[in-house]
């Protein structure tokens, strides 16, 4: 459990998803906050990261790994995948 409710979670996430933002931008994707509840976060990978053979590597050692670094240890990220038609 982490010591921090959702709602003050919000702009701390914000801040550190900003560190990583311009990796992803560099490789023609994006990121996108969806929300965070019990401390797990639940973004949406974009453009070209959206079902990327890399994806789940960027969010695990790239994303999940600075929320851990900036905010708390026990932090997760999520990514929902956009609904292909």
């Amino acid at each position: 459990m982490l010591p921090f409710t959702d709602e003050e979670l919000y702009p701390a996430v914000e801040q550190s998803l900003n560190k990583v933002r311009p990796m992803l931008i560099k490789d023609g994707g994006d990121l996108k906050l969806l929300e965070i509840k019990s401390g797990v976060v639940f973004v949406q990978l974009q453009g070209a990261c959206n079902g990327c053979s890399a994806s789940g590597q960027t969010l695990k050692f790239g994303v999940e790994r600075q929320l851990k670094i900036d905010i708390h240890p026990q932090i997760s990220v999520v990514n929902i995948p956009i609904e292909q038609d």
